[in-house]
């Protein structure tokens, strides 16, 4: 199993879903475990949360980033 191509997946579909984004905020591990529908070792499981959580965080500050640019 690609443990990227999984957070990649999560985060897609994280994203694209403002519930499930609140979901995965709530409980992340659950949110991912129903997202990908593997029960995962919990080691692996938390390289795929903490993967989602840096990627949905650098995205929303890149978006914000974007925002301030655009102010100047």
């Amino acid at each position: 199993m690609d443990i990227k191509e999984k957070i990649e997946e999560v985060v897609e579909k994280v994203k694209s879903d403002e519930k499930l984004l609140d979901k995965f905020k709530k409980d992340p591990i659950k949110t991912v475990e129903g997202i990908i529908g593997i029960d995962l070792p919990d080691d692996v499981m938390e390289k795929v949360v903490d993967g989602v959580k840096a990627k949905v965080s650098v995205d929303k500050l890149s978006g914000a980033l974007g925002s301030l640019k655009k102010l100047f």
